[in-house]
């Protein structure tokens, strides 16, 4: 069979199961399974495929069938312009959370130490890093499982030179050791490496104090989890979506917590819920943050909540 007749078979059987995008998801797999672009379509469609090609391919397709998400089927996900790693074991990146990115970029200066909470798949932190200078960062998740795609992905996006140590030391959150090493705590030793990640459940095992503490929790009410597509409730982890009975725990946490972790002057972000703007800058002002912001996404929805923790 042919490049062109593999993909459009492809297409037909996803667009029959009630895949949304099943032109672009056909595609995508044939050109993970054969190593071509999208030009290859066109330009070379009618080229033989090899059998182990074909049979991939039709492997791919009938498992994107019963709703395992693409980027499990290939491994990878883009986001800020880079190629992360992904699996079951962590959120998928969103293009929403490429908001909550930027915008941390605009107030992120040369030499800052940044905390990411609930780092996942470490998209984000990574992300600051790679398109910053001289700034260190801490990754912490409850997860052991979603650290070890973290560190993962920063050794191959930040070069291994970047990670300090290996993480076995991070096993158990908590630690003398994971607090006495800590970029912001002011022990780390020089030339470590300027990303660490640390087994936590949010500051639980987190010491000193940084210039921006920035956060994508789990907000998704937890009665709405069995609403959600099958691709999202049955693959990604739970740990990562659901946030209580109100979607608003980890903003709770975070936002009565964060001022003893930052340096006056530094600056909260938060990814949050297209009807959790109100409700999230009230708890940062409550817990005494200043000038808190809300920030749109591309589609016009409420996207980030910052704000400035106050000198003392």
């Amino acid at each position: 069979m042919t490049y062109g007749e593999m993909y459009r078979r492809g297409e037909q059987e996803l667009l029959e199961a009630g895949i949304e995008e099943a032109g672009l998801e056909a595609r995508l797999l044939l050109e993970h399974v054969c190593g071509t672009n999208r030009n290859d379509l066109l330009a070379h469609g009618d080229r033989m495929l090899e059998a182990c090609q074909t049979r991939n391919y039709e492997g791919l397709i009938k498992r994107r069938k019963k709703r395992i998400p693409l980027q499990h089927l290939t491994g990878e996900q883009e986001f800020m312009g880079l190629t992360f790693s992904v699996d079951e074991r962590v959120l998928i990146p969103r293009q929403d959370t490429e908001n909550l990115v930027e915008e941390v970029l605009r107030n992120l200066h040369d030499g800052m130490k940044v905390l990411d909470l609930c780092t996942g798949s470490g998209c984000i932190l990574v992300s600051l890093l790679h398109y910053s200078n001289d700034c260190q960062g801490v990754g912490a998740d409850i997860s052991e499982d979603a650290l070890a795609v973290a560190r993962r992905n920063a050794e191959r996006l930040l070069g291994r030179e970047a990670l300090a140590g290996d993480g076995q030391e991070f096993a158990q959150a908590g630690e003398g050791a994971e607090r006495e090493n800590c970029p912001g705590s002011g022990q780390g030793a020089a030339g470590e490496g300027r990303v660490r990640f640390v087994r936590s459940d949010l500051f639980a095992g987190i010491a000193g104090k940084f210039d921006i503490i920035v956060s994508n929790p789990p907000y998704i009410v937890r009665d709405v989890i069995p609403t959600l597509m099958p691709e999202v409730r049955e693959h990604e982890p739970v740990l990562a979506l659901d946030g209580g009975e109100d979607g608003l725990a980890f903003y709770r946490r975070i936002a009565a917590e964060s001022g003893e972790y930052l340096y006056g002057g530094g600056m909260l972000f938060l990814e949050i819920g297209y009807d959790q703007g109100e409700s999230v800058s009230a708890l940062l002002r409550e817990a005494g943050f200043l000038d808190v912001q809300v920030v749109k996404d591309y589609a016009g929805l409420d996207r980030v909540v910052y704000g400035t923790w106050r000198f003392e």
